[in-house]
Formats: structure tokens, sequence, C-alpha cells
């Protein structure tokens, strides 16, 4: 019997799956499925659950693929980051066609009550208002406190980027509370 943090440990998880073991899975799935959720909060709140089942779904089906050599987290992550990519590009195409849609009818949107607003509220919109690429990396790093050097192996980009791209979000973020009124 293999030792407590060998089993416990991913890979070992991964491979009692590949055996068939589906309770391995759902203790992969507990240990990650929160950080996917949140790689994947820039999606539509709605639906959420079901792209962290997608995610899961995915990574089910492609566990025999899996490079033993890459960590299973990295990997999983990769998989978050892509399936929110299709989720974003199916959001702007249903923009897109609602706005068609809705062209001739203007639409009235109330402004939001600052004062009853909470801190989290405001942070909330704050993301919100960074560029997909920035909130991403925001929410990752400061939020989910993922090492820089995995959210570029995660994202498939350079490290000097990932840094690049936090400074400019956290700025940004800077700004538009400080424009609330938070003093920082």
């Amino acid at each position: 019997m293999p030792s407590k943090s060998v089993s416990e440990s991913d890979s070992y998880l991964v491979q009692q799956c590949l055996q068939g073991d589906i309770q391995s899975y759902g203790l992969l799935y507990r240990r990650h499925q929160q950080r996917v959720r949140s790689i994947l909060y820039q999606c539509e709140p709605s639906s959420l659950d079901d792209l962290v089942q997608e995610v899961f779904l995915r990574a089910w089906k492609g566990l025999p693929k899996f490079r033993q050599t890459a960590q299973f987290s990295t990997w999983l992550y990769r998989i978050a980051w892509n399936v929110a990519c299709d989720q974003r590009q199916a959001e702007v195409q249903r923009r897109t066609k609602l706005k068609a849609l809705t062209e001739k009818t203007p639409t009235q949107q109330e402004a939001p009550d600052l004062m009853a607003l909470h801190y989290q509220d405001l942070v909330q919109q704050g993301l919100t208002n960074l560029s997909f690429d920035h909130r991403t990396i925001l929410v990752l790093h400061d939020l989910e406190e993922l090492p820089q050097k995995e959210i570029a192996e995660i994202l498939d980009i350079p490290l000097g980027t990932v840094k690049s791209r936090l400074f400019h979000a956290r700025a940004a973020m800077r700004q538009f509370l400080q424009q609330q009124g938070v003093q920082l």
C-alpha cells in the first residue's frame, strides 16, 4: 500500500483513474474544482456550474492522452482556460446576434447605486472592466494565488507577458477603485 502522501498526490490519483477508479477522479475534482471555477469566473455566472462540469468531462475523456511529465493541475487549468475562451467566443456571438435583433429598440440601464455596493461588489465590477487577458491574470495570481510561472504554463504565454499583464491589471483595478472613492 502506498504512503499517504503518495496516495494523495495528483499523479497517483491519475494512475488510479486510468485503471478505472472513478473515486480517485472524484478526489481530483474536489481538489481542483474551486480553481477551475475561478478560471471560468469571467464567463456568464449562470453557466458557471455547467462549464466546470465541461472542464472535468473533457479532462476525464482526455486522461488517457495526458502526459505524465506535466503536472495534472497545469494540464487541467489549461483545459479550463480553453473552455473559458470557447465560452467567451460563444458569448460574443450571442451578444452580436442580440444586438442586431434589438438594434431598433433602445434598452434602458439603471445606474448602480454606489452607496449600496459593498467592497466585494466593487471588486467584481472592477474585474468586469478589465480586459479578458488582464482579468484572467489578476484572478489566477492575486485571488487564486497561483505562481506566475504556472500561470504562464496554463495560458501558454511567456513569463514576462504574465508579469506585464499583472502590472497593468493591478494598475487598472487600482484606478477603478480610486475612481469609486476607495482609499488605497
